[in-house]
């Protein structure tokens, strides 16, 4: 049975499921983000916790295929490097998973955000939208967006 699921999990299906199982998410946060559901699943730290885990995996993975985690540093030594770390399908989607762990984060803290000041919902749609695409993007909009809204400018919130 381990075997089955070991073996099912290989990496094209994690970032498979990444990528749509995310989804729900999302849709939540867009259309359902005062729902009890949402506060639990998705505001909550119930979407980090399942990255981590998934993380922890492929972590577990690549020391197990032998690779030498020290060399991931050799990333800040210029743009070939990372380019060559990427060529490891592990570390691609580890890093493919702090992207989705990071913009879910966002979104869910716009969605706390603009409920904490009683802002419509329809001004942070766009936003939310643009942070699943492009994540400080649609932070930046809607935080100026909450500028124009509560009239007031706050840096450290």
């Amino acid at each position: 049975m381990i075997d089955q699921i070991y073996t099912f999990f290989n990496i094209e299906m994690i970032y498979i499921w990444l990528n749509f199982g995310v989804l729900p998410f999302w849709f939540m946060l867009l259309f359902f983000p005062q729902a009890k559901i949402c506060r639990i699943f998705v505001t909550s730290v119930f979407p980090i916790l399942i990255f981590a885990i998934i993380d922890l995996y492929l972590i577990f993975k690549i020391f197990n295929n032998g690779f030498n985690f020290f060399d991931v540093f050799n990333l800040y030594l210029g743009l070939d490097e990372l380019l060559s770390i990427f060529s490891n399908n592990y570390y691609a989607t580890i890093i493919w998973i702090h992207f989705l762990a990071i913009n879910i984060f966002c979104g869910s803290w716009i969605v706390r955000d603009y409920q904490k000041i009683n802002m419509p919902k329809f001004f942070a749609f766009i936003p939310i939208i643009l942070t699943y695409f492009m994540g400080p993007v649609g932070l930046c909009v809607y935080w100026f967006i909450r500028i124009f809204f509560s009239k007031r400018i706050d840096l450290y919130d």
